[in-house]
């Protein structure tokens, strides 16, 4: 299974970005191969709307089937949920935590958005 991580860095060591649909960066991360790409997303950062559904659809394209974020808005939700994309939300301070905590199944799936749209 893959997860994707919201991030503006390369490695598991940097933080995760509170945000979605704006975050500079996606770190997919393979469970089974223990290996991870990094996908830019600078497109959405400066978008003046849709960049949490751009973002969505990137994160799904990506064959990710969870999403570790801060928080996600209602619109993203629906296309993630729609893409079969189960959402997480966490305070970890870094990709590398947050996915100890996704494994250790301290996380728990989202019901719904947890934000407005256009939060930054």
């Amino acid at each position: 299974m893959k997860i994707a991580f919201t991030t503006s860095g390369e490695t598991l060591d940097v933080a995760l970005d509170s945000r979605f649909g704006r975050a500079p960066k996606f770190l997919v991360y393979d469970l089974d191969a223990d290996t991870f790409e990094v996908i830019d997303n600078e497109e959405n950062l400066n978008a003046a709307q849709g960049a949490g559904i751009q973002a969505a659809e990137t994160v799904a394209r990506s064959g990710a089937g969870a999403l570790v974020t801060g928080h996600c808005g209602p619109k993203a939700f629906r296309v993630l949920s729609a893409a079969g994309v189960k959402v997480y939300n966490t305070d970890a301070i870094t990709v590398a935590a947050a996915l100890d905590a996704f494994r250790a199944g301290t996380l728990k799936s989202a019901e719904s958005a947890d934000v407005e749209g256009h939060w930054v």
